[in-house]
């Protein structure tokens, strides 16, 4: 089974680029204050379960202290694998799934979703599984959070340029954008102080790639090398 890209028509709009939306890259110092707050809205627990029910109120502040947040989280873990990931594999590789197939493959990613609740891929498959299961409710539910998460990483900058870069706690989440975007992937990948620079292929915006911060990446690295 083809990788099925479902953020590309969820987020239509996006698909038209632009290189002067308004942004505001993370403060985290900030928002690792913000979340600490019991009785604030940005109070990291009842973001999360906002999250977790699809709140569709979420404003943009919250839902970036939603996903930047996450990084102050004990499982924040940006390498981890999860173990279903194997699993779901074997699933997606038949030529043809039926009904079955697909209660696993939403089984597998509620599962690897525990581990990662932004795991876009994750998210990415409920959705074409839920749709083909004619579970609408859920679908929708799923949709939210997508966008929950989107609208987070779009509002962080546009890529153009370290000063303007994407701001992602995965980087996972950088060959995501691209997809939403309309991008694709030009093949060469490099580090660039705290910044990840992706090359692209040919494209219509005539632009040669995109930069991403990845610091909270990195500090989770430097932090697993210290123990």
């Amino acid at each position: 089974m083809k990788k099925i890209i479902l953020v590309s028509f969820i987020f239509m709009s996006f698909l038209s680029y632009s290189q002067d939306w308004d942004f505001e890259k993370p403060n985290y110092k900030k928002i690792e204050k913000n979340i600490k707050k019991k009785k604030s809205n940005l109070f990291y627990e009842s973001l999360m379960n906002r999250f977790q029910n699809a709140d569709s109120t979420m404003t943009l502040e919250e839902k970036r202290h939603l996903y930047y947040g996450y990084r102050f989280d004990e499982n924040y873990s940006p390498y981890s694998r999860s173990d279903y990931g194997d699993s779901l594999r074997v699933v997606l590789q038949k030529e043809k799934l039926d009904s079955i197939d697909f209660i696993k493959v939403v089984d597998f990613t509620d599962k690897m979703l525990l581990d990662n609740p932004f795991d876009l891929n994750a998210i990415n498959y409920q959705l074409y599984s839920l749709e083909q299961m004619g579970n609408k409710t859920t679908f929708n539910k799923k949709v939210t959070q997508l966008k929950a998460i989107v609208d987070a990483l779009m509002s962080s900058g546009n890529g153009t340029s370290k000063k303007e870069a994407f701001y992602v706690i995965y980087t996972s989440h950088e060959y995501d954008l691209l997809n939403i975007l309309g991008f694709q992937f030009g093949g060469s990948q490099s580090l660039i102080e705290h910044y990840d620079y992706l090359t692209l292929a040919e494209n219509e915006a005539k632009i040669e790639g995109l930069y991403f911060d990845v610091s909270p990446c990195l500090d989770s690295m430097a932090t697993i090398f210290k123990k």
